[in-house]
């Protein structure tokens, strides 16, 4: 077996290469697997883009995203997520869930806002063969990007609905601090929950706006291996990717952290 066979380039990691050379550049380096998302797949054209990643033999592992409950029209915005994913042949949505709407400080009903929202999703995702992956993120997010803040809380929202349609993200860079997280990692998949696994490092100090302080795996504080086992010994066999938001990663060449995210996941990951 290949050390790549289960990595994917999340396309935010290379953030400005353009969508024909992230995917020849994928290509020329041996990795079949990425992510994509919305707004660079639509700048480049949704069919165009499939098209492409198709006729170059790659796979899409996940579509980012959807989410944003507390946002006007977020109904009608998810549904076309989900057709865009299915387009793409993106088997998992990732949701982003939102932050507390203007004004408010009910951080229980804004949670109890996503589960509603998320199970009138439900029919549309089975329909087109897309899961909806509710990512928890940081709880530095919480206010104004992302109130479900804990694996735990995301699978007590997931627990609804089936499997097939509804599951989670672990995301290394946002579950890290948590001391339940191996508890709620064997829950996932005990429970068949586990729909998309990203990894990325946590650096220090982190950059004003906090966002963009994700590293490449091996430069930052994260058990990337730890998590790494304890996501395989759930069973899931699924795709690993490298999500890295970082200023000045994104101003390298492609092929340089294409290459060096290689390197990173190779020495930490597996």
């Amino acid at each position: 077996m290949s050390s790549l066979d289960r990595f994917s380039l999340n396309q935010a990691t290379t953030k400005y290469w353009p969508i024909p050379d992230l995917v020849a550049g994928c290509v020329d380096a041996g990795v079949s697997q990425i992510g994509l998302w919305r707004e660079e797949t639509a700048a480049y054209g949704l069919d165009k883009t499939a098209a492409l990643v198709r006729d170059a033999g790659l796979t899409v592992t996940s579509l980012c995203r959807g989410g944003f409950f507390n946002q006007p029209g977020w109904y009608d915005e998810n549904r076309r997520a989900i057709d865009e994913a299915a387009t793409l042949g993106a088997p998992a949505l990732v949701l982003v869930s939102g932050g507390l709407p203007e004004g408010s400080r009910d951080l229980d009903g804004a949670r109890a806002h996503i589960g509603d929202a998320i199970g009138q999703l439900v029919p549309h995702a089975l329909a087109a063969g897309v899961r909806l992956a509710i990512e928890p993120l940081h709880p530095m997010f919480c206010s104004d990007r992302c109130v479900v803040a804990s694996l735990g809380q995301a699978l007590d929202l997931a627990a609804p609905h089936p499997s097939a349609a509804v599951g989670v993200v672990v995301d290394t860079y946002h579950v890290w601090w948590d001391d339940q997280v191996w508890a709620q990692i064997g829950r996932a998949g005990r429970e068949d929950r586990i729909a998309c696994f990203q990894v990325a490092d946590w650096i220090t100090p982190l950059p004003e706006g906090v966002l963009l302080g994700r590293g490449l795996p091996g430069t930052g504080s994260v058990e990337l291996r730890r998590f790494r086992e304890a996501v395989d010994a759930t069973g899931f066999t699924g795709p690993i990717e490298v999500e890295v938001f970082h200023a000045d990663v994104w101003a390298r060449p492609g092929r340089a952290v294409l290459d060096e995210t290689i390197q990173g996941y190779v020495g930490h990951v597996l």
